[in-house]
């Protein structure tokens, strides 16, 4: 078993400059408005020559529309598989269709969410979030700042094709002239696709699977009992299936090799943060509370908190999960505290 990761192509590519990695996949790196400053995504050839698939499309924006056609010059876009329906991952799915005719593939879980994110439809909004996040005792002035923030996703994804293909897990998608199996994830998002070619021995691993920070594993609003962390360990865990020399293409930083690593470390990563937990909840905690404890730091910008919330009431619902803490649902809050 590989014991570091290695990194074998250390220049990243230029904005707009697609870099083939292997025969018939090159990789794309475009620009992010966040902490988190960029998003890969990868181009497969798919048929004729100059046809190719998109994984992945971008967070909308005038620059990265720019990006695409820069990249897609001389090519014809034949359709573009989301791995999950998060901003940077889908924003341009439909002005993709609009602009080359690319239909979308995804799965169904992520297509509705989306669709609801972006209604504001029923439950699925930034207001039931707020709420969600006061009851964990979030502080009326980071509540201000997410409300006046607004609905982020739809500025993110402002459109969404009317129509898309359905992918469901362990099908097999033939592009160009290879297979790539589908490999369900969850935790992260409702139905995250990985794809995997045995040919090539590439995983396209989205944000499943990253090479040097830990993916944002939240608690959402609307199912708020969830044990996504769980959910989470055990989906990554079905990559130790794969050779541990398979190069892994992550959606945020550089390609690598060392699944097995890297799947190690971030079991070891999630059970030092769950340990660290226990002490502070020997009296009754907010999740809000907690968040400089898991964090090691205070977290004040809104995009950061939102993740930081689902993130810490993730982790303490595993430890109730796991009978290690329990919780308390009183004067309108909820906390925690150790069994």
């Amino acid at each position: 078993m590989t014991t570091t990761l290695d990194y074998p192509f250390p220049d990243l590519p230029a904005l707009g400059a697609a870099v083939q990695l292997v025969p018939g996949l090159a990789w794309l790196r475009m620009p992010l408005p966040f902490a988190l400053d960029h998003i890969n995504l990868w181009l497969l050839d798919d048929g004729a020559e100059g046809e190719v698939a998109a994984v992945d499309t971008g967070f909308c924006s005038d620059v990265i529309k720019d990006a695409w056609k820069s990249a897609l010059a001389g090519r014809r876009l034949t359709r573009s598989v989301c791995t999950h329906g998060h901003p940077d991952h889908l924003g341009l799915a439909k002005w993709l269709e609009s602009e080359f005719g690319a239909p979308l593939w995804i799965t169904q879980g992520e297509y509705l969410l989306a669709q609801l994110l972006v209604a504001q439809a029923g439950p699925f909004t930034t207001a039931t979030m707020i709420a969600f996040f006061a009851r964990h005792g979030l502080d009326a002035e980071r509540l201000a700042a997410l409300e006046m923030r607004g609905n982020s996703y739809g500025v993110g994804v402002p459109h969404l094709p009317a129509t898309y293909r359905r992918i469901f897990p362990g099908d097999t998608l033939r592009v160009g002239q290879h297979d790539w199996r589908v490999i369900i994830g969850y935790g992260h998002a409702p139905e995250h696709a990985a794809l995997y070619c045995p040919d090539l021995g590439v995983l396209i691993s989205g944000d499943m699977l990253l090479p040097r920070i830990s993916t944002n594993v939240p608690v959402v609003s609307t199912c708020p009992d969830d044990n996504p962390l769980q959910q989470f360990l055990d989906s990554i865990d079905r990559f130790l299936e794969l050779p541990d020399d398979t190069l892994v293409l992550p959606s945020h930083g550089r390609p690598f090799r060392g699944i097995k690593e890297r799947v190690r470390q971030l079991h070891e990563h999630h059970e030092n943060r769950c340990a660290a937990l226990i002490a502070p909840c020997r009296e009754p905690r907010t999740a809000a509370e907690l968040i400089p404890v898991l964090f090691e730091r205070d977290i004040p910008d809104p995009h950061q908190v939102m993740f930081a919330m689902g993130e810490a009431i993730a982790h303490l619902n595993l430890l109730q999960h796991r009978s290690q803490l329990r919780r308390i649902d009183e004067a309108g809050l909820t906390r925690y505290v150790v069994n």
